[in-house]
C-alpha cells in the first residue's frame, strides 16, 4: 500500500491555515484559573501602623536603618547636600526621622530628599552605612 502524497497536497492547496480560537481560549482560562487558585494572596503584616519601619527589638536614640537606591547619587537633608554620606547607592537614616520625620525618594532623579524632626541636626539624621 502507497500513500498518495499529490492527492493530499492538491486537497490542501486552496485553503488557507486556520487557527480556532475556542481550544485556545479554553485553555488560556484553565491556565490563569490554576495560577490563581495556586497563588496565595496573603496581606502584609501592618500591626505598626503601615509605617514600612522594619520591625525590630532594638531601642535607644542610635537606630539607623538602611535605605538601598538604586545609582543614588545626592542625599539632601534640611536643604544641606549629605551626598558624602553615600556608600554602595545606599545611605542609612536614622529611625526618629523615619517615624516623625519627611522621607522623599525621588529614583529618577537618584536622590533622597530629607526633612527632619524639630531639634535634630542633619549630621544626626544620616551616617554612612557599615
Amino acid at each position: 500500500m502507497t500513500l498518495n502524497v499529490q492527492k493530499h497536497r492538491d486537497k490542501i492547496k486552496g485553503k488557507k491555515p486556520e487557527f480556532n480560537l475556542i481550544p485556545f481560549i479554553d485553555i488560556l482560562f484553565t491556565l490563569m484559573i490554576f495560577l490563581i487558585a495556586a497563588s496565595s494572596f496573603n496581606p502584609a503584616n501592618v500591626e505598626n501602623g503601615g509605617a514600612g519601619k522594619p520591625e525590630s527589638d532594638i531601642s535607644g536614640t542610635s537606630e539607623y536603618y538602611l535605605f538601598p537606591v538604586a545609582n543614588l547619587e545626592k542625599v539632601i537633608v534640611n536643604g544641606q547636600d549629605m551626598s558624602y554620606l553615600i556608600k554602595n547607592s545606599a545611605i542609612a537614616i536614622h529611625a526618629n526621622v523615619i517615624d516623625q520625620g519627611e522621607i522623599n525618594i525621588k529614583p529618577k532623579e537618584r536622590s533622597i530628599i530629607i526633612t527632619t524632626p524639630s531639634g535634630m541636626a542633619p549630621s544626626e539624621a544620616v551616617r554612612s552605612p557599615e
